[in-house]
């Protein structure tokens, strides 16, 4: 008797645990296969750093087949979902097609950038959901600080150092509070930018009354004083009008002259859950506590593509945070083990333990266990939380952050992504685009 197969779509947070999970729990009574774009599970909290230069790029991620010992890796992206016939259909590296059967199928694909019907936007803005998008905006702030040194117009040097962030939320803060140290340091190594006293501008823009606004009180304060210390404007109640090549038009009808509009407004399930037809709630897939799909017992969702029951808040849904795809993945993993055999089934419940939000340097904000915590020793709390989170490179992770206690920051382009790699319109932000005719 053949032995069942359960697949598992995605490698994010929710997959990569329900693989881990799975892979001891089930093993010898399925075969587990993994379907990724990419052969590593993205650290996505360490990105900010990853494109601050604190961290090197590959710090961030964590091998598949390295840590996953009894899981099957399949490199490719998944197009289709037959759930009549029980397949998968997937696209490899290298454009090849293939198909893959499922006695068992755990849907954690994900999220992607949230896009909204701004013109220009998406010709002109870059967003900040994978690691070639990171180095991308690495290399980015690096070139228009030296194109500004080199400038002659006192116009064009300010464009160049003006950087324009949309969306104050977790990911958009961080990036501000790196960025803001990272280009402040390349000024200072700049002769021309030093001598005539230029500072990088950055502007945080959101339509929201605080940054953080997804948090509570204490951490959005925080986080606010770190920014405006660095000088860092931030306005709230506010959004984007128009992007274009030379700057951003707000709202106010203030047109703030820039060469760089990062996109950090949040995210959107990604769009193969649209194509299941399945019943969805904002976008992302319905599932029972169990992390099934009514209807399909066979299929199982989680992460941020799922819209999962929230115990602790009856009639919520939980919200799209890593907190919450790290435990759903290892939930699932028990719930398909229980339908193979294995153990019980049980419904998904989690209170959230706090959160931490890095903000550069010796600076954080956190609310561990809901007790509020800011300066280094938030900062502390916020590091030792990440390498207790993530699943390896963690000596490799604390080797990067003591040498950036003490050495200063390396200011190079690798120009290893182009702009035209990383379009902010992707269904994929973990792989770069290359033309159709270009190198395989």
């Amino acid at each position: 008797m053949s032995r069942a197969r359960i697949v598992i779509v995605g490698a994010g947070f929710a997959g990569y645990q329900a693989a881990r999970a799975l892979s001891r729990s089930a093993r010898g009574a399925a075969e587990i296969v993994l379907v990724n774009p990419t052969d590593y599970f993205l650290y996505l909290p360490l990105l900010p750093e990853v494109a601050a230069g604190v961290l090197e790029p590959r710090r961030a991620t964590v091998s598949l087949t390295g840590t996953l010992k009894h899981v099957r890796l399949v490199l490719g992206q998944v197009g289709r979902v037959d759930l009549a016939e029980r397949r998968i259909g997937y696209t490899d590296p290298e454009g090849r097609r293939g198909e893959i059967g499922y006695d068992r199928l755990v849907l954690s694909v994900g999220s992607v950038s949230k896009l909204l019907p701004v013109p220009g936007v998406a010709e002109h803005a870059h967003g900040f959901r994978g690691l070639p998008e990171a180095l991308y905006l690495r290399d980015h702030m690096t070139r228009q600080i030296e194109l500004a040194g080199s400038a002659a117009a006192p116009r064009e040097r300010a464009a160049r150092t003006t950087f324009v962030v949309v969306g104050a939320g977790y990911t958009g803060t961080e990036v501000a509070a790196h960025g803001a140290m990272l280009t402040e340091a390349l000024v200072r190594r700049s002769p021309a930018l030093r001598e005539d006293r230029i500072r990088p501008r950055w502007l945080l823009v959101d339509i929201a009354p605080r940054v953080l606004p997804e948090l509570d009180e204490h951490l959005s304060r925080t986080a606010h004083r770190v920014l405006r210390k660095r000088g860092v404007e931030i306005r709230t109640g506010a959004s984007v009008k128009e992007a274009t090549a030379d700057g951003v038009r707000l709202d106010d009808g203030d047109f703030v002259e820039t060469r760089s509009l990062i996109w950090c407004v949040g995210v959107r399930p990604d769009p193969l859950v649209a194509g299941l037809g399945l019943p969805t709630e904002r976008g992302r897939l319905c599932v029972d506590e169990y992390l099934t799909v009514p209807g399909h017992p066979e299929v199982f969702a989680c992460g941020d593509a799922a819209a999962v029951p929230d115990a602790t808040r009856p009639g919520e849904y939980t919200p799209m945070t890593a907190q919450h795809a790290q435990r759903q993945g290892r939930a699932v993993a028990r719930n398909v083990a229980a339908s193979l055999g294995r153990g019980a089934r049980l419904p998904y419940r989690h209170h959230d333990l706090g959160f931490t939000v890095d903000l550069g340097g010796a600076q954080a904000a956190a609310n561990p266990l809901h007790v509020p915590l800011s300066g280094p020793l938030a900062g502390a709390v916020t590091r030792g939380y990440h390498l207790l989170a993530m699943p390896g490179n963690r000596v490799r992770v604390a080797a990067d952050w003591l040498l950036e206690s003490v050495l200063p920051r390396q200011g190079v382009q690798l120009g290893l992504v182009r702009s035209g790699s990383v379009p902010l319109d992707s269904e994929s932000p973990e792989l770069p685009r290359v033309p159709a005719d270009g190198p395989r």
